[in-house]
C-alpha cells in the first residue's frame, strides 16, 4: 500500500490522521514541521504528503514550494490541511503546487478519496 507522509505540528492532528490512514491500509510516516516534512520527503519520496499550513518556522506554503521545485520531490502529490477555511488561501495553496485542499477537520472518507484519486487509484 501506498506511503503517506504526515506534516503537522500538533501530536493531536498527527495522532488522528495516521489512525485514519494505517486503518485504510496505508503506511504513514510523520513529521512535526515543514523543515522535517521537507527532510523525510527528499529521503523517503512518499506516495502522497499531507500538508498542515500553519507551522512555526517554515509554513506549509514554503514547505510545498520547497518539495515543488525540487527534482526529486516534485512530482509527489500534496494535499494541503488546514483549519483556515479561506478561499485565498486554498488558491495560494495551490499555486505553491498543492493537488487538494482539506479544511479540518477532516472526515475519514473524505481524507482517504482524495487520497485515492491523487495516487489514481
Amino acid at each position: 500500500m501506498a506511503v503517506i507522509l504526515i506534516i503537522d505540528d500538533s501530536p493531536t492532528e498527527l495522532h488522528l490522521l495516521q489512525q485514519m490512514l494505517e486503518k485504510s491500509g496505508f503506511e504513514t510516516l510523520v513529521a512535526d514541521s515543514g523543515e522535517e516534512g521537507v527532510r523525510q520527503a527528499q529521503h523517503a519520496l512518499p506516495d502522497c504528503i499531507l500538508m498542515d499550513v500553519v507551522m512555526p518556522g517554515m509554513n506549509g506554503f514554503q514547505a510545498t514550494r520547497k518539495l515543488t521545485h525540487d527534482p526529486a520531490t516534485e512530482k509527489i502529490p500534496v494535499i494541503m490541511i488546514t483549519a483556515k477555511d479561506q478561499e485565498t488561501d486554498k488558491i495560494w495553496g495551490m499555486r505553491q503546487g498543492a493537488v487538494e485542499y482539506l479544511v479540518k477537520p477532516v472526515a475519514a472518507k473524505e481524507l482517504i478519496s482524495k487520497i485515492k484519486a491523487v495516487l489514481g487509484e
